[in-house]
């Protein structure tokens, strides 16, 4: 039996930020000029996104924001914006060191990945003893013993449970990471691999007039997901509802854009580098890169990172898709932003929740990571009995503060 993902659970900070908010925030700092501000109201307008997440409550608009399932977290006044400042009485952004900002990382990150963990198990049926691996993924901070470490404690899992973290990929590190599971159930199918990517982008917005700080400011945000995968039949068959089977995974590095998408540590947060060739590059190389992955198939359904709108309309034009393709990755872009490595298991809960067309479908997952690199994979949709009524409940509706719980997607 192939190894498959039986469920997906996903969670989100409590504050959410209307994408005109944080433009009008970013516009108003001093200093911008008209060009600047020019600039920034371009990039917002065209990211096609209507609203993000932040686990900082002082970036929400003035008296707090009210988030799906009752939520309210407030603009100002917690714990987490008195150790980590973000701005001040008259609206300033100030700029924490990177301590401070990994500090905030290490506080606000462990409650987030314990969240969506504990959604999937749940959906998929599965009890925390039964969990023999976890892979942790996350690029927006930094600390040991690290994610992997405290999920294990935080969830109660059993101390021998093997654990490996993949840091510092990026916004592809999801695919590498199910690829893991896929071959740690490929050498043990009793395996259960619990995978759980969480980011917090907006721990490093910073005021800039530089372009690519602007973009990075205009798409990026916060979110958490993961994935329960296991070549089990027993937990398939108990589990009931619909599955993703991992056929096959491919990679391959673009021929240009090592220095167009890059991510690095500075003295002021971690530095986005994102240039406005990273879209047009994509556009050029996708064909010949998921071409051979492909192998001439024509998959049902797609999956692809939505890194920024712009990013999706050159993959659509340059595999000749057809609009409703990639309407899922559209949706979860315009709904929740690009939250990085965990944004592409967002795409994929919401395919194991939609009835499908037909009782089997092809998906095929494309992520794109600094370099410029493109990972893909390409799995089996099939309903069950259950048809993923398990993976909604468990993602459930309850909001939750920022810093202490999460709240689920719904």
């Amino acid at each position: 039996m192939p190894a498959r993902i039986l469920s997906i659970g996903t969670a989100l900070p409590a504050t959410r930020l209307p994408q005109e908010h944080v433009r009008d925030l970013f516009a108003a700092q001093p200093g911008v000029d008209r060009l600047t501000r020019r600039l920034i109201h371009a990039a917002f307008d065209a990211a096609a996104i209507d609203s993000r997440r932040t686990v900082l409550a002082a970036l929400a608009p003035e008296g707090g924001t009210l988030a799906p399932g009752g939520g309210v977290a407030l603009a100002s006044g917690g714990a987490d914006d008195e150790r980590m400042p973000v701005r001040d009485a008259a609206g300033v952004l100030l700029r924490p060191s990177t301590g401070t900002r990994n500090a905030a990382y290490v506080r606000l990150a462990p409650p987030l990945f314990a969240e969506a963990a504990r959604r999937a198990l749940a959906g998929a049926g599965v009890e925390r003893g039964e969990v023999t691996h976890v892979v942790t993924v996350s690029c927006t901070g930094l600390f040991a013993p690290g994610p992997d470490y405290r999920l294990v404690r935080d969830l109660g899992l059993p101390a021998g449970t093997e654990r490996f973290h993949l840091g510092f990929v990026g916004c592809a590190a999801a695919l590498p990471a199910l690829r893991l599971a896929a071959a740690l159930c490929a050498a043990d199918p009793t395996a259960v691999v619990l995978v759980a990517c969480a980011e917090l982008c907006t721990l490093h917005f910073r005021p800039s007039a530089d372009p690519e700080q602007i973009v990075a400011a205009s798409v990026f945000a916060d979110g958490a997901a993961a994935a329960v995968v296991t070549a089990c039949a027993e937990l398939a068959a108990r589990h009931g509802g619909a599955t993703l089977e991992l056929d096959r995974f491919g990679t391959t590095l673009t021929r240009d854009g090592e220095a167009d998408m890059a991510w690095t540590i500075g003295d002021a947060g971690f530095e986005m580098t994102l240039s406005a060739e990273v879209p047009r590059i994509i556009g050029r190389e996708i064909r010949g890169a998921v071409g051979d992955f492909l192998g001439g198939e024509r998959p049902d359904r797609w999956a692809v990172h939505p890194g920024g709108r712009s990013v999706l309309d050159r993959v659509e034009a340059g595999l000749d898709l057809p609009p409703a393709a990639l309407a899922p990755s559209r949706t979860v872009l315009r709904e929740h932003g690009n939250m990085s490595s965990a944004t592409i298991l967002f795409i994929l809960a919401r395919m194991l929740d939609e009835p499908a067309d037909a009782d089997v479908a092809r998906v095929a997952a494309l992520a794109f990571g600094p370099g410029l690199t493109v990972e893909s994979a390409m799995l089996t949709l099939r309903a069950g009995a259950g048809a993923g009524a398990a993976g909604v409940a468990a993602r459930g509706a309850a909001a939750v503060g920022a810093g202490a719980t999460a709240e689920s997607r719904r």
